[in-house]
């Protein structure tokens, strides 16, 4: 079923928080210096010209997919709509897994959103690596205030150790160890002393904490690899949960918005902040985190691992296949900014975790595109039609607007002729009921042209249906007197067969047969659909420019676009994005 679309407003409980926030002043007092820094920075600098401050901060290992579309509208489109802004920052502290091409692939797609993290002259594009002096200098501050301390038990003693949800953790050997012990021993760490996983630095808080999260959980751990951006510098590299709550305080933001997944994080975000700002490090008012419900779709897996592996064993044609859940994939799919942006509305923002079915993300794609595509014919499985009685070797032109809604837009012209292509399915010998296209005796219109009348076909050897051939009513062309002289209930696209251009077309569907591709302990792999992708060879209207990018609705046929990577105009290349009904069973 065809998923309908709806211009009501969806919810989004984050506006609620914003608001009550701007309506109490809890931002009043709050300076920025102009860039991200502790306390001793931005105690000088001048009242905060940002109402609120977001973040957007993807690790750069992978490409982006549909499920951060989500937090990208979400977090642009607060600032955006509150007078802020969102700063976009890499969090680039786990070195082995990350790289300047993910780098600049996130770039290039939040501007593609159509998102700045510009904001009047300030730049606020950042790396979790610009703060890495700052975070070691905050982990010897809290190690002189007695509240972290370096661990020599191995990562399976930490392990055991940490308890269960039912069992409290036991305090390490090491947790009540001088200040000038741990400091000494963090220094060695950072200038790669000790072996990986030897020693870990480890907040000191409560190791009966019901919450596991809090019980001591790790800093800083030793890492000797090498960091796109730091090179060999760091032999320590901070922990998510450390840097996450830092990084948001340096730089100022104002609502810390995450998925669900973070929320039993979120004490120790708090206490981390609290803890820093006890010690002057830190100036207030302190970020606060939220958590919403990550998208979940239907027939998509968002794992970067298992998107890696379809890339890695070639079940897909790169991170930019048409039938990726990535956004370089959508993209060329022929997915726009605005269809995504469409999609991220109507799904909304909540705490409750749901599904949301595949169609509607289609359904914004055709809704953004209908009232803009401009309108075209194409072939994607031909048979010849011949109009018997029509002269051999004359043409003339047809018209038809360039787009229904939009006359201003001007009329296209393409020619009319003796031979033409028309879609197979157009033409049935044995018509079931209901059928009111071609069959012998039937009449039709060839759409923009004359009305014909089937008076049979010719096959091949195999008993193939080779030819179609017709016969035409003169005096019945469309945008003449004539033209509604006779009555007919059928009517078919056509483009003249010696001036069609031809085209290599893809006919992409879903990459999984399986709405739940990876749930529970399914092998993902075995829900690929065979039928994701169908090369063919079909014809398109004289006149078609397929210019990379180009997008066009094919009249009864669906929404298409010039593939931006294979597409020339000599040798148009084309992909549909999305069928004009939802036809999925």
């Amino acid at each position: 079923m065809t998923t309908e679309s709806s211009s009501t407003p969806s919810s989004n409980f984050l506006r609620t928080i914003i608001e009550n926030d701007l309506a109490a002043n809890r931002f009043a007092g709050k300076r920025w210096a102009g860039r991200p820094g502790p306390l001793s920075v931005q105690q000088g600098g001048n009242p905060d010209p940002a109402r609120i401050r977001t973040r957007f901060p993807p690790e750069p290992n992978g490409y982006l997919h549909i499920g951060h579309a989500k937090s990208i509208c979400l977090n642009f489109g607060l600032a955006r709509d509150y007078q802020g802004t969102c700063h976009l920052r890499f969090d680039d502290t786990n070195p082995e897994k990350e790289d300047d091409e993910y780098v600049q692939s996130i770039i290039d797609t939040v501007k593609w959103l159509g998102f700045s993290w510009r904001h009047e002259e300030e730049n606020n594009l950042y790396y979790a690596s610009d703060y890495f002096d700052t975070m070691y200098a905050f982990a010897q501050a809290l190690i002189q205030a007695g509240y972290a301390y370096v661990d020599e038990q191995t990562p399976e003693q930490m392990r055991e150790n940490r308890g269960t949800l039912t069992e409290k953790g036991k305090n390490s050997v090491w947790r009540d160890r001088p200040a000038t012990e741990s400091l000494q021993r963090l220094e060695e760490m950072r200038d790669g002393k000790h072996p990986d996983a030897s020693m870990a630095l480890r907040a000191k808080i409560d190791m009966g904490s019901p919450n596991i999260n809090m019980r001591d959980p790790v800093l800083y751990r030793i890492r000797h690899a090498k960091h796109h951006r730091t090179g060999d510098k760091w032999c320590i590299y901070p922990m998510y949960t450390w840097a996450h709550p830092v990084e948001d305080a340096l730089e100022g933001i104002t609502h810390s918005i995450c998925t669900l997944e973070f929320e039993d994080q979120r004490p120790f975000y708090d206490w981390i902040l609290a803890r820093l700002a006890e010690l002057g490090q830190l100036c207030e008012p302190l970020p606060r985190q939220y958590e919403f419900a990550r998208l979940n779709l239907n027939y998509v897996i968002t794992s970067k691992r298992k998107l890696l592996q379809l890339v890695r064993d070639g079940h897909v044609q790169g991170w930019d296949d048409p039938r990726m859940p990535t956004l370089v994939g959508l993209r060329r799919r022929g997915y726009t900014p605005s269809s995504i942006r469409l999609f991220v509305e109507r799904v909304g923002v909540s705490k409750a975790d749901s599904r949301i079915d595949y169609s509607t993300l289609e359904q914004a794609l055709r809704d953004d595109l209908d009232p803009v595509a401009e309108r075209s014919v194409a072939v994607l499985d031909p048979v010849k039609l011949i109009i018997t009685n029509y002269p051999e070797g004359q043409t003339e032109a047809c018209h038809a607007p360039r787009h229904p809604h939009h006359p201003e837009s001007g009329q296209r012209e393409f020619p009319f002729s003796r031979t033409l292509w028309i879609e197979r399915d157009d033409f049935r010998e044995d018509p079931p009921k209901k059928y009111f296209r071609l069959f012998p005796g039937n009449t039709v219109r060839l759409k923009y042209g004359y009305i014909v009348t089937c008076t049979g076909c010719v096959k091949d050897d195999s008993g193939n249906i080779i030819e179609v051939h017709a016969e035409y009513l003169p005096d019945t062309k469309s945008g003449t007197p004539g033209a509604s002289s006779v009555k007919v209930k059928g009517n078919i696209t056509w483009v003249s067969a010696e001036h069609a251009i031809p085209a290599t077309i893809r006919l992409y569907d879903r990459l999984f047969a399986d709405p739940h591709p990876d749930a529970g302990d399914k092998d993902f792999l075995a829900a690929l659909n065979p039928d994701s992708c169908q090369t063919i060879s079909g014809w398109l209207e004289p006149g078609t420019v397929a210019s990379p990018g180009k997008t066009w609705q094919f009249e009864r046929l669906g929404y298409f676009v010039a593939d931006q990577v294979d597409s020339t105009p000599e040798k148009p290349v084309l992909n549909r994005a999305v069928t004009l009904k939802d036809t999925w069973v």
